[in-house]
């Protein structure tokens, strides 16, 4: 059921490899703002999680932390992004002991942009929400991977193998 002062929530395009990466600027967990031309020069990593302190997103992301160093020394910057307050990020990074960006995409206008916000399953309903996805982006800020509705556990084994790190 559909109330009528609910506006209709717009579904974005996915993003195709070769396309260029939407920008953005938005807050990190120290309300510092980190933008994608920021990290240009690097390959980025860039995922998108429904929230922090979920199961889910946690395992995912802590599976990123184990793996960030291999990252790193390959020449690749991680980024998360959810639509959870600098507060919020802030307990899920100092309780996981993350090293890397969480970023505040809290009015989702991010998370539109690369199509990771829509219509989900969940529990066998649909649900508007965030879809959890990856974006491997290259130096020169064009995606070079689209992975959407990716599961939280072994996804970071499976972006290890595809990129060879």
């Amino acid at each position: 059921m559909h109330h009528p002062s609910e506006r209709r929530v717009r579904v974005s395009e996915r993003l195709q490899p070769g396309d260029v990466a939407p920008e953005f600027e938005l807050p990190d967990a120290d309300g510092a703002t980190v933008s994608l031309a920021s990290l240009r020069g690097r390959r980025v990593i860039l995922y998108f999680y429904p929230a922090a302190l979920t199961p889910g997103c946690t395992k995912e992301s802590v599976d990123f932390e184990g793996s960030l160093a291999d990252l790193q020394a390959a020449g690749v910057t991680v980024v998360g992004i959810s639509p959870d307050k600098p507060a919020k990020l802030a307990k899920f990074r100092e309780k996981e002991g993350l090293t890397f960006p969480l970023l505040s995409d809290p009015d989702a206008e991010v998370l539109r942009a690369y199509g990771a916000y829509g219509e989900k399953k969940l529990y066998g309903k649909v649900v508007v929400g965030v879809i959890r996805s990856t974006f491997v982006i290259g130096a020169d800020g064009t995606v070079e991977k689209a992975y959407y509705n990716v599961k939280a556990t072994g996804h970071v084994e499976r972006l290890r193998r595809d990129l060879g790190i």
